[in-house]
């Protein structure tokens, strides 16, 4: 399987593993699919920390009100004794005035807090770095997570008002919010490599080959953000390894003889047009310390 590190600009979102034969729109659509579901997660968890400390969202007419507006409006939530948490509840006056502030008890609050953890651990940054490839699965699987938390604690649902509902509904609004400008639509994104966007209609091996072992690094955007900054085309592991292979060929070369290329195994993939080179070393090479030949350059061309 190939192994696609997903970016956003400079910061590493997930790791991602597809076969060579996969067509980049499928590829294109779950990358997507997962950065925005992973952008999801994050606004529910968001919002889960505000139902914990103050409970369910006001009707959208009582919000940032007083006590006093609301009296003398004679406004009333019909949704504050239906959707009562379980064990009942606990008064944690909600100072921005977006929830009624009725939290749940400290039992429930353990359950929503702890279930919040997992899903975001599960979907978290951190599995770049572990080396573990996020899916849509477990993506569906967090979201699982904490649509089963909310209906452990508030067993007669949220209000439909609720961002919490709303998102775990596909209703959410977040026209005018931050939170907008990080979401990608499916049929404005773009995947990057080596500089150039990777076509609709082709294949993974159209750009990568027939190495299944491959691993390269992706930058994802939205159309007409224009070309991102190019990555590397070799890593630094691979950088690591090939000057490894070569210092340990001069010891079996005599001056003057050339080195050739690095082995094929050394390469990312069998497309890059970027090799490594090792020069021959000349006739009369520049000595070093201990009179010993300086070793020949090692470059990038």
């Amino acid at each position: 399987m190939v192994q696609l590190h997903v970016k956003r600009g400079d910061e590493s979102q997930v790791l991602f593993s597809a076969t060579v034969h996969m067509p980049l729109d499928a590829l294109v659509a779950q990358v997507t699919a997962i950065y925005n579901g992973r952008l999801k997660v994050d606004r529910i968890c968001s919002e889960m920390a505000e139902l914990v400390d103050h409970g369910i969202m006001l009707p959208p007419n009582m919000q940032g009100l007083t006590d006093d507006q609301i009296s003398e409006l004679k406004l009333r939530d019909e949704w504050e004794g239906k959707c009562v948490p379980s064990g009942g509840a606990t008064f944690q006056r909600d100072e921005m005035g977006r929830r009624n502030g009725h939290a749940p008890n400290e039992k429930m609050k353990d359950v929503l807090k702890k279930t919040m953890q997992e899903a975001k651990a599960l979907i978290s940054k951190k599995q770049v770095q572990a080396n573990v490839c996020v899916t849509l699965e477990m993506v569906k699987e967090a979201l699982d997570q904490l649509r089963g938390a909310v209906m452990i604690v508030y067993p007669m649902g949220l209000p439909p008002h609720d961002p919490i509902r709303m998102e775990f509904e596909d209703k959410e609004d977040l026209s005018g919010t931050q939170a907008s400008l990080q979401v990608i639509p499916p049929e404005e994104a773009q995947i990057w490599w080596a500089g150039k966007e990777m076509q609709p209609g082709k294949k993974l091996q159209d750009y990568v080959g027939k190495n299944e072992k491959t691993k390269i690094v992706v930058k994802l955007q939205k159309r007409g953000q224009g070309a991102p900054a190019r990555e590397p085309l070799v890593s630094e592991e691979q950088q690591k390894l090939m000057m490894l292979h070569y210092h340990r060929r001069q010891e079996e070369l005599k001056v003057g003889a050339p080195m050739g290329l690095l082995p094929q195994q050394f390469y990312p993939n069998n497309f890059i047009s970027s090799f490594i080179l090792c020069h021959s070393v000349s006739a009369h090479p520049e000595t070093g310390r201990g009179g010993r030949p300086r070793l020949p350059e090692l470059r990038v061309v």
